[in-house]
């Protein structure tokens, strides 16, 4: 079972902008049992909209008798910062105006969410994280981890990720928050401003979380006599609906741009030197269909880091095969683990 927990720094906390907060809370889940030699840590990033409760959206590898068993690890999830499951986000109250941050709240970066994850790290003396993993947005901080503190990661699994967010990705997030400017509401400030134009930048991001063959396989209609009212359409609707039952047009807003701003080469000289930093066993897992980040992106970490090693699964869901594709993701990272062993007991044999 889930263990909840919240984090707090109440120090000024300084972020890559030049501006900073007043202090954050972080709230973070365990599982498992940290054992005597603290070697059995599971660090899971999360992606966009996504929390930390990691059962939610990843049954498929955490659990018992799943790849990743709290009878075997201790596997720790938190929300990142911006968000608003729990962590420091927009709605949260500016103890220095007793009032919600709203539109004032700070623009973060994934160093700026690195950097409070690695407070948390700290405060749990934790030493090693024996696997950091996290797919798409979770792994772009997954990765910058590993490259600002080398010597914490042992094994680093990233994926459907990138070194830094393409153009193409940074223009589909901007279509998205151009949506959320149309919305007359976004200037205000309360908390379910903006949601008309989230729902619309909610469709707008499912059409590179997916791929073509997804919706013919699941939104083609019965019939060739419809004029209007298509299966997809109506898919697209519910899709940013649901999305706003559960997030904000903020922390929405705020995501994105800290996604946007994933470029493990600045002030580092370039980013191939940035990744030459990486001193962690590396797996990128691509996805063959994946539009957003497509596996040349994956490629490039693996040909740049060294050691690492690609795999690429198959999934007519595009980039959110990352969440459903269980057997594959099981089948190569349970490879990689046995790799390890192998090299292990050789150099142990020598």
């Amino acid at each position: 079972m889930l263990a909840e927990h919240t984090f707090q720094h109440s120090e000024s906390f300084p972020l890559e902008s030049g501006e900073s907060l007043p202090g954050f809370q972080l709230f973070y889940t365990t599982f498992g049992t940290l054992n005597v030699r603290r070697d059995n840590v599971i660090w899971v990033c999360h992606a966009l909209t996504g929390n930390a409760n990691l059962l939610d959206w990843w049954s498929g590898l955490f659990g018992e008798d799943k790849l990743y068993n709290p009878a075997d690890y201790f596997v720790i999830c938190a929300n990142m910062l911006g968000s608003c499951y729990g962590s420091t986000g927009p709605l949260s109250v500016n103890p220095q105006t007793n009032q919600p941050f709203f539109h004032s709240f700070p623009a973060i970066t994934n160093r700026d969410v690195v950097q409070a994850f690695d407070l948390l790290r700290q405060e749990l003396e934790i030493g090693q994280i024996h696997t950091l993993i996290g797919g798409s947005m979770g792994g772009q901080q997954a990765l910058e981890w590993s490259i600002m503190q080398p010597d914490v990661v042992r094994n680093l699994i990233q994926i459907a990720s990138n070194a830094q967010h393409s153009p193409w990705g940074i223009a589909f997030n901007e279509s998205q928050r151009m949506a959320i400017e149309s919305d007359a509401s976004w200037l205000e400030n309360r908390p379910d401003a903006g949601l008309d134009g989230m729902r619309t930048a909610r469709s707008i991001a499912l059409l590179s979380y997916r791929h073509y063959r997804t919706y013919q396989k699941t939104q083609q209609d019965a019939t060739s006599d419809q004029l209007t009212n298509y299966r997809a359409s109506s898919y697209q609707r519910y899709q940013g609906e649901k999305l706003a039952r559960r997030f904000n047009a903020f922390s929405y807003w705020v995501l994105s741009r800290a996604m946007d701003s994933h470029h493990v080469g600045r002030g580092r000289d370039s980013v191939i030197s940035a990744l030459k930093r990486v001193k962690a066993r590396t797996l990128q897992v691509g996805i063959g269909t994946d539009v957003l980040f497509p596996p040349n992106e994956q490629q490039f970490l693996a040909q740049h880091i060294a050691g690492s090693q690609l795999a690429v699964i198959y999934s007519d869901y595009g980039h959110d095969g990352f969440l459903l594709e269980y057997s594959q993701l099981r089948y190569h990272i349970t490879s990689f683990y046995q790799e390890e062993n192998t090299s292990t007991k050789v150099s142990e044999a020598n």
